[in-house]
């Protein structure tokens, strides 16, 4: 019998290619920006995904500074940490982490959205996020990709 017999390409470390992409973060909405970034950082958007490998792109986001929250998150939004002290439990809301360090608000956003296990933790790794236009990677020659 003549058949055409399709395998299953299953990607490892080894074949999976990746590159690097320049997001700039201009105007974007946080949770829309953080949600397509997980997509790349995790490598869904290549037709030879595999979910268990690392198959996804390094992401550079340059104007952390400049992403927006949509309603009234800048004021009513609050992020919650724990010192490990009874009764360390702080907030903050986006208008103190602007303050601070604008990156770090990306940064946890997209964390959140990446698997919760070592996989993920090495996923992250593959995330700069840098405040202002300028960054160090000029050297990968990084594809500059619009985000709508």
């Amino acid at each position: 019998m003549d058949a055409i017999t399709y395998k299953t390409i299953s990607l490892n470390s080894k074949t999976a290619e990746k590159n690097w992409v320049l997001v700039d973060a201009t105007d974007m909405v946080v949770g829309r920006l953080s949600s397509e970034v997980a997509k790349i950082i995790r490598g869904k958007h290549k037709p030879g995904y595999t979910p268990h490998v690392d198959c996804g792109d390094n992401v550079i986001i340059i104007n952390a500074e400049k992403v927006r929250f949509t309603g009234n998150k800048m004021e009513e939004k609050e992020y919650v940490h724990h010192t490990g002290y009874p009764g360390g439990q702080r907030f903050a809301s986006p208008k103190d982490w602007m303050r601070k360090n604008p990156a770090l608000i990306l940064e946890n956003s997209i964390r959140g959205m990446l698997p919760k296990n070592r996989l993920g933790r090495e996923l992250f790794r593959n995330l700069h996020v840098y405040v202002g236009a300028e960054h160090p990677h000029t050297a990968q020659k990084p594809k500059q990709i619009t985000i709508s």
